[in-house]
């Protein structure tokens, strides 16, 4: 058996309390007042309450909500940008609560690595010399520093454009040079509060693509915080749904959308395409006699949606669920049309590990 891995980041009972004597208010029964009550008889916000989750390396970790849930909070609690009130916090196995000033500087400039909203590039300086920034903070030559940016422009797919002030680039431009920077570090994990929530939907849609494309390319772990369903459900490999400064869900996109875990989750999840999340391995059964020689074969992370258009093109009754030649099963018209109806057993249930 493989030893367990050291989390990237592992949180225990993180809370952050803002008002009078905040301290007071973890542990006390003052925690288990709803927002406005406590608000009212202490003065306090509580923006994070009590928040356990690891997160694996080489994942992208969604924590999603809306407006006022907590999310943007926790992610500057990682690197202590907001002071966290109490609990644990620890990075590869190291307090991050116990750093000293030098350690938390050398945490925000090579571990863990922010990309914001709003891109806070340098004006009066390049796309290159943007890019470059951190490593010139961390002593590197000039010409070491300039070689290594203009990879980095180049991967992000802005070669041509290094000598560019800020102001002649577009906000996913713009954005991609943040991305770069924070890359140029090479940390540990990437932490992204909302990047592209300020940009168009098609300038989204690419900008997502480059986050999925370089994960896929470099495996490096993310922390990525959005509002938007969509996006934590394309990007992310698991996801945490916040409320009122807690985590309501952690699951895998299939498990939020799958196996709701309360009314809150349901509503939030209600109008999610569930055959483009879900996959056969929540609607597969066991085969039949002759099942298991015949129809085309799919992976077991296919989605439903996957499924029904090669059970259909096949003209066939089932499709086989295959793992390394193995089957697992199968699915037809009827399971998978059950899963995207919701009427069938949920995530949870039926879900095989493979």
């Amino acid at each position: 058996m493989s030893e367990a891995r050291t989390p990237v980041f592992s949180v225990r009972n993180l809370w952050k309390v803002f008002g009078p004597k905040a301290e007071r208010v973890p542990g006390s029964e003052l925690a288990e007042l709803p927002a406005a009550e406590l608000r009212e008889r202490t003065g306090c916000t509580a923006a994070v309450r009590d928040v356990s989750f690891d997160v694996e390396k080489g994942e992208v970790f969604v924590v999603m909500g809306l407006s006022g849930s907590g999310k943007s909070t926790l992610v500057r609690c990682l690197t202590r940008l907001i002071e966290p009130t109490s609990g644990t916090l620890a990075i590869d196995g190291e307090d991050v609560l116990a750093m000293d000033t030098h350690r938390l500087r050398e945490l925000r400039r090579h571990r863990a690595a922010m990309v914001f909203q709003h891109f806070g590039l340098l004006p009066h300086r390049t796309v290159l010399d943007n890019v470059a920034y951190g490593l010139e903070i961390q002593g590197l030559g000039k010409a070491e520093r300039r070689a290594k940016a203009a990879e980095l422009v180049e991967k992000v797919g802005l070669a041509g454009l290094e000598d560019r002030r800020p102001s002649q680039l577009s906000g996913g431009q713009q954005q991609r040079v943040g991305l770069a920077r924070a890359l140029a570090v090479d940390p540990s994990v990437l932490l992204f509060d909302e990047p592209f929530s300020a940009l168009d939907p098609l300038i989204r849609r690419e900008m997502q693509d480059e986050v999925v494309r370089l994960h896929r390319e470099e495996g490096r772990t993310m922390v990525f915080i959005t509002h938007d369903l969509s996006e934590a459900l394309r990007l992310g490999t698991r996801i945490a749904l916040m409320r009122d400064g807690g985590i309501v869900q952690l699951g895998t996109p299939e498990e939020i959308v799958g196996s709701p875990a309360d009314d809150y989750v349901r509503e939030f999840v209600r109008d999610v395409p569930r055959e483009q999340v879900l996959t056969v391995a929540t609607a597969m059964r066991p085969p039949t006699a002759g099942e298991s020689e015949s129809g085309p074969a799919l992976r077991p992370r296919a989605t439903v949606s996957e499924a029904i258009e090669a059970v259909s093109r096949s003209g066939g009754p089932v499709a086989r669920v295959m793992d390394d030649g193995r089957l697992l099963g199968v699915v037809d018209h009827a399971c998978l049309l059950d899963v995207v109806a919701g009427t069938g057993e949920g995530v949870a249930a039926r879900e095989v590990t493979v």
